[in-house]
């Protein structure tokens, strides 16, 4: 898990530089920085929607992942955890945005292709690159993150420590089903997520990605059925 844990100190590092230097930052910089991460979030998220090669596939796996999502209650828990380690803070610290900031974070960290597939590569390869790569992409995110919403977005890296590390745990045990298919539409439900996480950064819709990763999952196994 070497790729998952220099991406967790790369989200601790650049959420402390985000931090200092969200005191020196008028309001309406921090605004439009989250408006262009949420155009780029529109874009990454239509480039991997395209990668399925069945759309009804993608539908189901909407449908009954939200479904089993809604019924855990994933986005409420998320908001909860939030919440628990906001009441830890006093001042400055426990900003407003400071739950906005971790669940934002917390999704986009985890549903993008890089953080499927690095996973999946260390745990089937043993080969942590593209988490390496993931891991500067993330710290440079987390900088423009925190200084528009506050140290919430620090504590992103346990549900990506989480998320990634049981990635590639799991890998091992079913790497004989993981097929460029499987991969695929995996890869395609999550950018449908990440386009709803861009919604959300833009104001246009707030969408609860977090009750629709289960999707993510479904994808898998109805890939694997189908193939």
């Amino acid at each position: 898990m070497k790729g998952t844990i220099v991406n967790v100190i790369a989200i601790f590092l650049g959420c402390s530089v985000g931090f200092i230097l969200k005191s020196k930052f008028p309001e309406k910089i921090g605004k439009i920085v989250i408006q262009g991460l949420g155009l780029a979030s529109l874009l990454i998220g239509v480039q991997m929607a395209l990668k399925t090669n069945n759309i009804l596939l993608v539908i189901f796996s909407l449908a009954i992942g939200g479904i089993i999502g809604e019924m855990i209650g994933i986005e409420e828990g998320l908001e909860r955890f939030g919440e628990k380690i906001r009441s830890k803070f006093k001042g400055g610290a426990a900003s407003e945005r400071f739950v906005e900031g971790f669940v934002t974070a917390s999704l986009l960290y985890c549903v993008g292709s890089m953080a499927i597939m690095g996973a999946l590569k260390e745990g089937l390869s043993g080969n942590p690159d593209i988490l390496y790569t993931k891991s500067l992409l993330d710290g440079l995110t987390s900088i423009a993150f925190t200084a528009a919403m506050g140290i919430g977005v620090l504590f992103s890296a346990i549900p990506v420590f989480l998320y990634q590390g049981g990635i590639t745990l799991l890998a091992r045990l079913i790497k004989d089903f993981l097929s460029p298919e499987v991969i695929n539409e995996m890869t395609a439900v999550g950018g449908i997520l990440i386009l709803g996480i861009g919604f959300g950064l833009l104001e246009i819709k707030k969408i609860k990605i977090g009750n629709l990763l289960p999707a993510i999952l479904v994808a898998a196994l109805l890939a694997i059925i189908f193939n």
